[in-house]
């Protein structure tokens, strides 16, 4: 079962959470080598309040210049391949949240940030693979905000911070990547060297997040150079799995209140929780 850090609380008020969203389809398929992820992505919605709307910030969306979706009814996009032909049939019919998207426009516009609307692309992977697990019901009205594709950490740190209001209209930042994210290794067995820079970072990932010893100036540092850490370019060959952590991050503000780490795929991984 996923090793969770501090207890579970019933029905707290979330306002930002990054997961690990799992490899393509996998967690729905029945995957062994993601028991534990599933598991946790079917629990974790149980202990929280629920959401009015969720803003997904996916690994697998990056652009120019901060994009939103603004479709009333967004298409999915199977952007993976190679799996069985039920992963091209996996239905996730969440309606999308045109207004939510100006408002998230504005927002950003607010803080100098580039935005725009877009009322072509769909929900990708990262946003309808975990969200079946976590909300089955697809009621909940979503839209995806992109990375930038600079990958520049600052400047996701500051995405979440100009997002930060959105805590106010119980609107869940849902930050779907993974905190480790070296393809070669999750198919490798693990070594004692690969292993020991997997916790490494890990360990690292946590003081980071949740240690309230940290202000947030130390605590934004930290992230703003987090490729400095040890294990981290091992555990990040590129870093578009762990960006969506800075904009949960930079819109919390504080730090994370519970982290949950799990076994996937031959390596460790973890969640946080931001109120």
């Amino acid at each position: 079962m996923p090793n969770e850090t501090s207890p579970a609380v019933d029905r707290i008020a979330v306002s930002a959470m990054y997961i690990t969203h799992g490899g393509g389809p996998l967690p729905l398929l029945g995957d062994p080598g993601h028991r534990q992820l599933t598991e946790f992505l079917s629990q974790v919605t149980s202990g929280i309040v629920r959401p009015s709307a969720i803003v997904v910030v996916s690994a697998h969306w990056e652009a120019p210049i901060a994009s939103i979706t603004a479709a009333a009814e967004p298409s999915l996009i199977y952007d993976y391949g190679g799996f069985p032909e039920e992963a091209y049939h996996i239905r996730y019919p969440a309606p999308g949240a045109p207004a939510l998207a100006q408002d998230i426009r504005d927002l950003l516009r607010s803080a100098h940030i580039d935005a725009r609307l877009d009322i072509e692309r769909g929900f990708d992977h990262g946003m309808f693979v975990p969200l079946k697990l976590m909300y089955p019901d697809a009621s909940i009205p979503c839209v995806q905000l992109s990375l930038l594709r600079s990958l520049d950490p600052a400047q996701h740190l500051a995405l979440g911070a100009a997002l930060a209001p959105l805590r106010e209209r119980n609107v869940l930042l849902l930050g779907s990547g993974s905190s480790f994210h070296n393809m070669r290794a999750f198919f490798q067995p693990p070594s004692t060297s690969t292993q020991a820079q997997n916790f490494a970072f890990e360990d690292w990932l946590r003081e980071t997040c949740c240690s309230p010893a940290l202000d947030e100036a130390q605590r934004r540092d930290r992230l703003v150079h987090w490729d400095a850490a040890p294990g981290a370019r091992f555990s990040h060959p590129r870093e578009e799995h762990l960006l969506p952590l800075h904009v949960c991050a930079g819109s919390a503000a504080r730090p994370a209140f519970r982290s949950v780490r799990m076994d996937m795929l031959n390596t460790r991984t973890s969640a946080y929780l931001w109120t």
